[in-house]
């Protein structure tokens, strides 16, 4: 397993996580003995970081990790281990980064996953009503609790990291990154690189776009984020099927699965690129971890640029309500 750092001086991590989201049925139904053997194999495959946050089924996703540390004596201290608050839920303050919140969400946190620290605590949702210097020393007097040992923030522009980062110190940021998504290349993969701060790309197989099983249109339409999605409406939703084949037979003739492409696309871009897919299938874990071990020379991102180009996705990432809270700076 590929290993980097998180933050400029942070602990050694694997430069590859698993992404809770799933355990909490967001993509489909996932039961906690499903989502234990995808952590039991990840912790075969030597992946020390798990990524989760308060609002993954109202703390569904963290109950379930949880209890998969209770189970598994010594698991908790092999893991860098991520959660985030900021998301209410509350049609009148969607995001919320006042510091006596923020601790108290932490606080409920550490109960459901049975720990006193995380590794790595992020505003899951920047609140404009606080200045992001205000916010930078919130997060240091976080860390001064012990209660996290470093902090991050969720799809934020550069220019809001470099403020946060003035006063406090920001292992990581998170963003969504991929094959299908490149606007962080447009500042924010630079600024992370620059600061010593990681970039942990989410979504790195583009919602199952860069799969060899994509989903199909009529299990699209069954879940509520991807019903919703431009890229997964009509007429988007066929356009990128016919431009993501084109990858798919590029595996085929590469000899390797289609989301391990994405994955090993991914790490190229930097050290400090670490993608967090999630999955309840120990199939798809195993093509996702595939990804890991390759090396693409320049001739394999070529031929991977070839095929999917820059900007080839058709229809936005989000729609307008999904827009509400990430920061657009270009």
């Amino acid at each position: 397993m590929k290993m980097t750092v998180l933050g400029k001086d942070g602990p050694a991590v694997s430069q590859f996580g698993i992404g809770a989201m799933s355990f909490a049925g967001i993509y489909g139904d996932a039961t906690e003995a499903d989502s234990h053997a995808v952590l039991d194999a990840c912790r075969e495959a030597c992946v020390t970081h798990i990524d989760t946050a308060n609002g993954y089924g109202s703390g569904r996703s963290e109950e379930i990790t949880g209890a998969w540390f209770k189970a598994r004596a010594g698991a908790r201290d092999e893991m860098i281990l991520a959660t985030k608050a900021g998301i209410t839920g509350k049609a009148d303050r969607q995001f919320n980064n006042d510091p006596d919140y923020l601790e108290a969400e932490l606080d409920g946190s550490l109960a459901r996953l049975g720990t006193d620290h995380v590794d790595l605590f992020y505003i899951h949702r920047y609140d404009r009503s606080h200045t992001p210097e205000e916010l930078g020393g919130t997060l240091k007097r976080i860390i001064e609790t012990g209660k996290a040992r470093a902090v991050g923030l969720s799809e934020v522009a550069p220019s809001t990291l470099r403020r946060v980062a003035s006063e406090c110190p920001v292992a990581a940021v998170q963003s969504e990154y991929s094959l299908s998504t490149r606007f962080p290349e447009l500042g924010l993969v630079q600024t992370c690189a620059e600061l010593g701060t990681a970039l942990v790309a989410f979504s790195p197989v583009g919602r199952a776009f860069l799969t060899d099983a994509p989903f199909s249109y009529d299990r699209a339409q069954s879940m509520t984020f991807t019903a919703n999605n431009p890229r997964f409406m009509e007429p988007n939703y066929t356009a990128n099927i016919a431009a993501t084949d084109r990858f798919r037979a590029l595996g085929r003739e590469m000899g390797e699965p289609a989301a391990a492409l994405a994955i090993a696309w991914l790490i190229a871009q930097g050290d400090h690129v670490i993608p967090i897919p999630g999955t309840k299938d120990l199939g798809h874990l195993k093509e996702l971890i595939r990804g890991t071990q390759l090396s693409l020379a320049q001739a394999d991102l070529d031929r991977i640029e070839a095929v999917l180009p820059v900007g080839w996705a058709h229809g936005d990432r989000y729609n307008a309500a999904q827009w509400e809270g990430p920061e657009r700076y270009c």
